[in-house]
């Protein structure tokens, strides 16, 4: 494992430079052809062949060069935020309307390194290493042509990570069990009808009805869920109304559902669309319920957790480990390769109290994290491979 740090550090530079790249140039889901084009390139100079899959997605294989055996998964998301950044530094976005606020810039830079670090290990281990760089994380759909390809078939353990602002540079969080939220994005048209205001009798108001359903929702989850396990509903956005003297034939709302099991997902889902239904009817409307799945919840394998754990203790120390990270009820569609495969994902710490970019929140306009960090991601990268793959790195 000395040998891989080291070789990590010594490409320091080289993360900083990738992620910097990133970070100037960000695109929003489904748009990231630049970024695919940048990852192929620095593939193509490593030597390390790859596809796409579908129109931005990017997926690397490295056999081993010692003969068959396990295959592992790693994952990168890829995709930027449609927000304008704020902060001014050197490598801001160059692209107006988007920014790496999440971190995938570097999510992209460590696994990429990782590559790196791999290929040069490439005659050390047997089996092999798929890399997924993965578009349209931030809404959920960008694990689809992946897993239509089949790729999972057959691996033994998937590892990703994801920067964490709310950790120390040079921690990294392994929990093992649930770890976030699903997310589930919903729309209700309320389909009423026009009227003169001083004759409401004669339409039906839309725009009451949508009133109603924002707050008989959210009885949903005051009394018909358990109080004791998470569960959020809610609606961002109420657009109704043509003019302030007619009833309003027209509403539409959305929002969020945010559940930490399977079946408080369906339930919750099934909930939403009898409320307005009924809700609706008794005011003479109706509606239409329209859902886009996001991610199921992210639930880490204990094995998995504690397999990742034994391999960074011994080289980063007890306290590089954090195994009781509070839950997050934001989402992270990993979860739908966790699905098929035992893995774990990694919460990197990225703050450092001496930069204070660095400690504000993901999704901030002003969000920047500690950039010491790149070796120590692009080296967890390459350990789960290393380790799951037989060769214990800790050995070294």
């Amino acid at each position: 494992m000395k040998q891989l740090i080291s070789a990590a550090e010594a490409i320091a530079p080289h993360l900083v430079e990738m992620r910097r790249q990133l970070h100037a140039h960000p695109e929003i889901r489904f748009e990231e052809f630049a970024t695919a084009a940048y990852i192929e390139a620095e593939l193509d100079a490593l030597g390390i062949s790859h596809e796409r899959m579908g129109p931005t997605g990017v997926y690397a294989v490295l056999p081993g060069g010692a003969g068959a055996g396990r295959s592992v998964l790693l994952r990168a998301d890829i995709d930027a935020l449609p927000m304008q950044e704020a902060a001014d530094t050197p490598y801001r976005s160059q692209n107006p309307g988007a920014m790496h606020a999440c971190g995938h810039d570097a999510h992209t830079a460590f696994l990429l390194g990782a590559a790196r670090l791999l290929k040069a290990r490439q005659n050390d281990f047997s089996g092999e290493v798929r890399m997924v760089f993965q578009p349209a994380e931030e809404v959920g759909g960008g694990t689809g042509p992946f897993l239509a390809a089949g790729i999972t078939k057959g691996v033994y353990r998937c590892f990703g990570l994801h920067c964490a602002p709310d950790l120390a540079a040079g921690t990294v969080g392994l929990k093992p069990g649930l770890n976030n939220a699903s997310v589930d994005h919903f729309t209700i048209r309320v389909l009423g009808r026009a009227a003169h205001v001083s004759t409401p009798q004669l339409g039906c108001d839309a725009l009451y009805i949508a009133s109603q359903l924002v707050v008989a929702l959210q009885a949903l989850v005051t009394r018909l869920s358990s109080p004791v396990e998470p569960l959020l509903l809610g609606i961002g956005r109420l657009n109704a109304g043509e003019a302030y003297n007619i009833v309003a034939k027209e509403a539409v709302l959305d929002g969020t559902t945010r559940c930490v099991t399977h079946e408080a997902r369906a339930r919750i889902r099934r909930q939403i669309n009898d409320t307005a239904a009924a809700i609706a009817a008794v005011y003479g409307g109706a509606v239409e319920c329209e859902w886009e799945d996001h991610t199921p919840p992210l639930i880490n394998d204990a094995a998995a957790a504690a397999e990742m754990a034994a391999a960074v203790r011994p080289v980063w120390g007890d306290t590089a480990v954090i195994t009781d990270r509070a839950l997050s009820l934001g989402g992270d569609n990993f979860a739908d390769f966790l699905g098929e495969i035992p893995g774990v994902y990694g919460y990197i710490g990225t703050s450092c109290a001496e930069k204070p970019a660095t400690c504000l929140p993901l999704h901030n306009s002003g969000f920047d994290l500690d950039e010491s960090v790149l070796p120590f991601g692009a080296a967890l990268y390459a350990a789960a491979a290393l380790h799951w793959l037989g060769q214990d790195p800790a050995a070294d």
